[in-house]
């Protein structure tokens, strides 16, 4: 017996990366999954990494408030209730601060990041309220937690996850409905490996030589599979966080522990009181 035995979850942005692996690992341990994308060759491609039968593709676009009303319409078709939401589509941003950013640029992003978790949550409560519970996890990021330079947009739609999700934890505690938020740091995702592209060209170095460059001083010095994000949404959507709603899990290999004053004086070779590193 699985830890999501006879559980049906939706999982938004299914078709690569982070999302793909929760789906993987919800179906291994006993879920049955929608899985929601606007590229159906890639969702295909999830189904094809889970069990026979416990994995439907549906494509659709969260930015569609009609299509997340459909997204969740499947999976109780699918599986004849909803149990879990994983409110994982999001797309990144393209580098400039907020006198640079284009309007329309910063619009889509929030629409996408954000906007898409409140409509398919907005669906899918009346179901758990219905239901007696349910769970909804929503995936942030470390930049929910930290603001990385001119990303404006993409900072503020995870932070605004973050929000929305403690928002909805607080009204919906009382019908059993538990709301908590993965803020995932470097993983090794498409999504990353595209935007490492210009670091690597810098560096005169690959992808790999790119991550390696931007995690020398975590404390784990590395990016995380996206594997290693499942294993705690898979936790979020199981009986073992029954009482937990509201919390925020930094993913991030020990990110938040470090003080940026720190990779600096390192770069010197020097640490606290200018003596040798």
């Amino acid at each position: 017996m699985g830890k999501l035995q006879g559980k049906v979850a939706l999982i938004t942005g299914g078709g690569s990366g982070i999302g793909q692996s929760i789906a993987k690992r919800y179906t291994e341990e006993g879920a049955k999954v929608v899985i929601t994308g606007r590229r159906v060759e890639a969702l295909k491609g999830t189904v094809d990494l889970c069990p026979a039968g416990t994995c439907l593709p549906f494509a659709g676009d969260v930015m569609k408030p009609e299509d997340c009303e459909a997204m969740i319409k499947a999976t109780v078709e699918f599986g004849g209730k909803i149990d879990v939401l994983v409110n994982n589509a999001g797309i990144d941003s393209p580098a400039g601060a907020v006198a640079d950013m284009p309007i329309d640029g910063f619009r889509r992003i929030l629409e996408t990041n954000l906007f898409g978790s409140f409509y398919t949550m907005h669906f899918a409560i009346p179901y758990f309220i219905k239901q007696g519970g349910g769970s909804i996890v929503n995936v942030a990021s470390l930049a929910a937690l930290r603001c990385p330079p001119a990303m404006p947009a993409y900072i503020a739609s995870k932070h605004g996850i973050v929000g929305l999700s403690q928002s909805a934890a607080n009204d919906y505690g009382k019908f059993n409905i538990r709301v908590n938020v993965i803020c995932p740091g470097a993983t090794a995702t498409a999504m990353l490996e595209n935007s490492m592209a210009s670091v690597a060209e810098a560096r005169g170095t690959d992808i790999k030589g790119a991550l390696d460059f931007m995690t020398r001083y975590m404390p784990l010095r590395r990016a995380a599979s996206p594997d290693e994000i499942g294993g705690a949404a898979v936790f979020f959507a199981s009986d073992d966080s029954s009482y937990i709603t509201g919390a925020v899990l930094p993913i991030e290999g020990g990110a938040c522990v470090v003080d940026p004053a720190g990779p600096a004086l390192a770069d010197l070779g020097q640490a606290w009181g200018g003596e040798k590193a």
